[in-house]
């Protein structure tokens, strides 16, 4: 017995790591959180207090340039008829339209010698078979509504009509920039502070959008303010995520989604109020200033203290979100960070080379995959933002269109989120895309005056597209293997950015046909929804940890599978549902009933991270267990 027994610890010990001391397994974060709090106080008063307002920076900076570049009805000025009242001046300088006789050209105006008419004496009468001319002097603005916006400081109408789109273009041109280069500096110097160089960047480029007293300097500072968006409230939602238990990280991602939508509610209330742009740009930034008082609370986070072996930082965190959630940090996980600090300094620490953005095209199988995915991606993405700023054009009153755009949002994140776990990932971002889509192009075939009925498909496009914007993230954290997830939901994600600088132009074309960009967005997210029909269900499947794994997920697939609904539930026990995606160190360990009658049968320590499905919305991580900025961009 004596002798079994040891040939048993000596084979453990060489084979099977796993049944190591206790202090010598790895650490992880997530074992330690349930005994100090998973999402006590501390991640509550971190979540409201901290996370969910620095979502409205980046709502109100993302989307207040719509309001700024607002273009009012125009027509030519005629400096030499300033005496007569405005609605003379028209009557008589500005020919009517040939397809509507009851409105006014708005970039001609008659060629004629105003002041040799004036001279005369006599009563100008309309002659309508006077040639016309561009507008030579400037244009005049009907500021009932619009007092001040972009377009009348600058003149950006006529043939500078698509000047406002460019400047969009400049503000999604700034996000992957922003997301890639913040990205580099939240792994450098830490989550905090790169929240706070970056909140720097957005406020200096928020002040000179409201004091740019030219267009191109305007255009410089929405690229400021681009390179902060989304990751202006990404990193303190990292580390929120960081902090919170794993069965909590779906609640702060569907409040932090709902929360970023209620902000667009009230930059819509905010835009009614102030029809100045230049105020409307300091009231959206100025009051972020206020954010700076973050540095005295928001803490560093301590997965990425303990990747730079800063232990006692890391501790200190730990110590306090365990006395404010009135529980005690096990001295054990002092003790056993202790002892792997001092093992990385005497072997010193080396950092896991990162895979290869080819290493997701190398098989056939994961290149149609990830093919698909960022197809998917950049479909929903694209959609999602131009819905989004096209809101503004549909409907007889721009401010309650962008407040029923956002509003619907809501109710397609809480439905989603109680779907995906119930039907699985596959169709219901299939439906999602192709009934957003449908609703989308089925505007065509409205005549051109039926503005509610317009509105009524948008609103019902939009709240489907938001649902896939949602589902499109986990889903893919899901189908790309754990040693490519970083690389391949990065390399996704940047496509999607990518593919946002074309938006604005989609969207221009609205000014000669207002349901053309929405029958353009619908046909992309029709196609988008019937591909993802041929990615493979993910719902209670193992999911692939190898880049050999991932080649082998979903290979067998065929047309039958597009009709399955949600996966199918594994027969074996939960404890073994994952067993297929690394072989277990002893594959025929020695019988030991007799030695060690209580021993409990053998898993590899990461095996206790897989019993559940991951939350459908819990946030995917890298290998060392931290959160990477390019899987939120």
């Amino acid at each position: 017995m004596s002798e079994n027994s040891n040939h048993f610890r000596k084979y453990s010990a060489q084979e099977h790591p796993s049944v190591k001391e206790k202090n010598d397994d790895p650490i992880d974060l997530d074992d330690v959180l349930p005994k100090i709090g998973e999402f006590g106080v501390y991640q509550k008063c971190l979540l409201w207090f901290v996370c969910l307002p620095a979502c409205l920076p980046c709502g109100f900076c993302a989307f207040n340039q719509l309001f700024m570049t607002d273009t009012p009805d125009h027509w030519c000025k005629v400096p030499e008829l300033y005496n007569m009242s405005e609605d003379n001046r028209k009557m008589i300088s500005i020919p009517r339209k040939e397809d509507d006789n009851t409105t006014f050209e708005n970039c001609v105006r008659y060629s004629v010698d105003w002041s040799a008419l004036l001279n005369t004496g006599k009563l100008i009468q309309l002659n309508e078979s006077w040639p016309v001319e561009p507008c030579l002097d400037g244009y005049e603005y009907d500021k009932t509504e619009v007092k001040s916006s972009v377009v009348i400081d600058f003149d950006l109408v006529c043939e500078y009509d698509v000047y406002p789109t460019l400047g969009l273009v400049a503000l999604n041109v700034g996000g992957p920039i922003g997301v890639y280069s913040f990205g580099l500096l939240n792994d450098r110097i830490g989550r905090k502070k790169s929240f706070f160089a970056c909140l720097t960047t957005l406020l200096l480029g928020s002040m000179m959008t409201a004091y740019a007293h030219e267009f191109w300097f305007w255009v410089l500072a929405r690229i400021i303010v681009g390179l902060t968006i989304p990751a202006v409230y990404q990193i303190p939602f990292i580390i929120s995520l960081e902090l919170a238990g794993p069965n909590y990280r779906s609640f702060v991602t569907v409040m932090t989604c709902i929360f970023y939508t209620l902000g667009l509610i009230l930059l819509s209330i905010v835009t009614y109020v102030l029809r100045d742009w230049r105020s409307l740009a300091l009231a959206t930034s100025v009051p972020f200033f206020f954010y700076y008082l973050y540095w005295f609370v928001l803490p560093e986070s301590p997965r990425w203290l303990l990747m730079r072996e800063r232990l006692e930082e890391a501790n200190s965190i730990l110590k306090t979100i365990a006395r404010v959630n009135g529980k005690e940090l096990p001295e054990e996980f002092t003790e056993k960070l202790q002892k792997q600090v001092l093992e990385q300094k005497e072997h010193g620490f080396k950092e896991a080379k990162a895979p290869s953005v080819f290493a997701l095209c190398r098989t056939p199988n994961m290149r149609l995959k990830t093919i698909l995915i960022t197809l998917n991606w950049c479909a929903s993405e694209m959609v999602y933002v131009g819905l989004s700023y096209y809101g503004p054009a549909i409907g007889s009153n721009q401010y309650m269109s962008f407040f029923l755009s956002s509003a619907v949002e809501i109710p397609s994140y809480i439905v989603c989120w109680i779907l995906m776990d119930r039907v699985g990932r596959r169709w219901p971002l299939c439906l999602s895309m192709v009934i957003s889509g449908i609703f989308c192009i089925v505007t065509v075939l409205l005549p051109s005056d039926a503005e509610n009925e317009t509105l009524i498909l948008y609103l019902i496009s939009k709240c489907f597209i938001s649902a896939s914007f949602l589902i499109i993230y986990p889903y893919a954290g899901e189908l790309y293997p754990t040693e490519l997830r970083g690389i391949g939901i990065g390399t996704s994600a940047y496509i999607g950015g990518l593919g946002l600088i074309i938006i604005p132009f989609i969207n221009y074309l609205g000014t000669s046909n207002l349901v053309l960009p929405l029958v353009l967005m619908g046909a992309v997210s029709v196609v988008g929804g019937i591909t993802a029909l041929r990615l493979p269900e993910t719902l209670h499947c193992s999911l692939p940890q190898t880049a050999e794994e991932g080649e082998e997920f979903g290979k067998d697939w065929t047309y039958k599978d597009c009709l399955a609904c949600g996966g199918q539930r594994s027969a074996v026990p939960a404890s073994d549902s994952y067993e297929n995606l690394d072989q277990l160190e002893l594959a025929q360990a020695p019988s030991t009933e007799d030695v060690l009658p209580d021993m409990q049968p053998l898993r590899r320590n990461s095996m206790r991270k897989l019993v559940r499905q991951a939350s459908t919305l819990e946030t995917q991580r890298d290998k060392d267990g931290s959160l990477k900025m390019t899987y939120w961009f």
